[in-house]
C-alpha cells in the first residue's frame, strides 16, 4: 500500500512537472507564434453559445509595425505607464491596491500590461487571490521570453474594446468602420478609456465621463513624451532580445 502511495505521487509529480514544462514552452513560443484566441474570447463565445443575447466574438490578428503609434501610446498612458521599466509587475502599485482592499476601500488598479496579458491569454476574470497569484508568476515568466513590443503586440490584438470586439483590428473595423492605420489619436484615446468596461462603454456613444477620461489619457500621452516615448521601448525590446540571444549561445 505505501509503496503504491509512493508510485502515485511520484507520478504525480512527473506529471505536474511535465505541464509545468509544457506551459513555460507554450510561453516562450508566443514570442514567435500569433494566438489565434484567448480564454477570455472563448468564454465570451461559450456564453454566447448559451444565449441568444451574445454575438459571437469578432477578432482579426494586426502587426505591431500596422498599428498606429498613438493607439499603442494610448494603450500605456492609459493603462501602465512604467510598462518599460518593470518586469512583469508594478510593485508600487500592486501594494497600494492591497493596502485598499484591506482597508475596504476599491482596490482598483495594480496591473499591468504583461498582467492583463496572462490574464486574458490563460486565466478568467474574478478577483481571487489564487487567481492574482497565478497571475504575478506567470507575467515574470513572460517578461523573461517575451520583448516590451510583442507583449504589447498581444495585447492589442487581445484586449476586449467592445461588447464582442477582442483586438484593435476588430475594433476598428467594427466600431469605428475604418482601417487601423487610419485611426486618430482622439480615437485612440477613447478605445483606451474603454478598456476597463468595454461591456458597458460604447466608443460610439461616448458618456460625458469617458469624455473626461479621454481627455486625460491625451494629456498623459502628452506628459509621456509623445510617440518618441515608443523608442524607449524599442531600445528595452531590443536589449531584451540581444539578452536572449546571448543566452541561447551561452
Amino acid at each position: 500500500m505505501i509503496k503504491r502511495l509512493k508510485l502515485w505521487i511520484k507520478r504525480a509529480v512527473l506529471s505536474l512537472l511535465l505541464l509545468l514544462i509544457l506551459f513555460v514552452a507554450l510561453l516562450a513560443s508566443l514570442r514567435w507564434i500569433n494566438p489565434p484566441t484567448s480564454s477570455f474570447m472563448l468564454q465570451h463565445n461559450l456564453n454566447a453559445w448559451f444565449s441568444d443575447d451574445i454575438e459571437f466574438v469578432r477578432h482579426q490578428w494586426v502587426a505591431l509595425s500596422d498599428i498606429p503609434a498613438v493607439m499603442q501610446l494610448a494603450v500605456i498612458a492609459s493603462e501602465d505607464q512604467k510598462f518599460p521599466d518593470h518586469r512583469g509587475i508594478d510593485w508600487d502599485a500592486t501594494l497600494q491596491a492591497i493596502q485598499a482592499y484591506r482597508s475596504g476601500q476599491v482596490a482598483g488598479g495594480g496591473s499591468t500590461i504583461t498582467q492583463q496579458v496572462v490574464k486574458n491569454l490563460f486565466l478568467w476574470g474574478d478577483r481571487s487571490t489564487f487567481r492574482k497569484v497565478v497571475e504575478w508568476g506567470v507575467a515574470l515568466v513572460l517578461e523573461v521570453f517575451l520583448p516590451k513590443e510583442r507583449i504589447l503586440e498581444i495585447y492589442l490584438n487581445i484586449a476586449q474594446f467592445g461588447r464582442q470586439e477582442y483586438g484593435v483590428g476588430a475594433a476598428s473595423q467594427y466600431l469605428l468602420n475604418k482601417p487601423v492605420a487610419d485611426i486618430t489619436r482622439e480615437e485612440a484615446a477613447m478605445l483606451a478609456v474603454v478598456l476597463p468596461s468595454p461591456a458597458r462603454m460604447d466608443v460610439r456613444q461616448p458618456s460625458q465621463y469617458m469624455r473626461t477620461r479621454q481627455a486625460f489619457v491625451l494629456r498623459q500621452m502628452r506628459n509621456l513624451g509623445g510617440e518618441a516615448y515608443l523608442h524607449r521601448l524599442s531600445l528595452v525590446s531590443i536589449n531584451h532580445t540581444l539578452r536572449h540571444e546571448v543566452s541561447l549561445t551561452v
